[in-house]
């Protein structure tokens, strides 16, 4: 499957969010959103991450934009993550790695010498028209998240939001 280009429209995707609620992507049209895709709760670089997205999320509401977390963690390991960090947005899980898959980062890693596979950190930014802004894929957290705010940004000048 060809991966998504910027300024193409990013397929609709249901998963259920560590609340119980189901999600839809398109229930955020008429905002933009930052999806994020992350390996594994708890672990120190996606902790370091996700905090990173719960500092910068005020920022990122004031530019009517959704964070959204997504890993294959399930619903119990997201309300621990969520709630032992604070975290103020939507962690959903995808276990059978459906919407990895779809989004191109479910991929053959390497560690240690094993191979396996796994999410690969990804963050994507989706307009309010559903359509892909920009994605950042294998990220490194140094400076990240104040790069997709940029992104954002920049994405919005000159657009009026309401």
């Amino acid at each position: 499957m060809p991966q998504l280009q910027p300024g193409q429209p990013v397929p609709d995707f249901t998963l259920t969010a560590g609340s119980g609620e189901t999600v839809t992507l398109s229930q955020f049209r008429g905002k933009y959103v930052v999806l994020y895709f992350y390996p594994k709760d708890m672990t120190p670089t996606c902790t370091e991450e996700s905090c990173q997205f719960r500092d910068y999320n005020g920022q990122f509401k004031a530019l009517h934009t959704e964070v959204i977390g997504i890993s294959p963690d399930d619903l119990k390991s997201h309300v621990k993550f969520a709630t032992k960090h604070e975290l103020p947005f939507l962690l959903l899980s995808d276990p059978d790695h459906e919407v990895c898959e779809l989004f191109g980062v479910w991929q053959l890693k390497k560690m240690y010498g094993r191979e396996y596979m796994g999410v690969v950190r990804s963050t994507f930014v989706i307009d309010p028209q559903g359509k892909l802004v920009r994605e950042w894929r294998g990220v490194r957290i140094k400076g990240h998240v104040e790069q997709v705010l940029e992104a954002v940004k920049e994405a919005q000048a000159g657009v009026e939001t309401p």
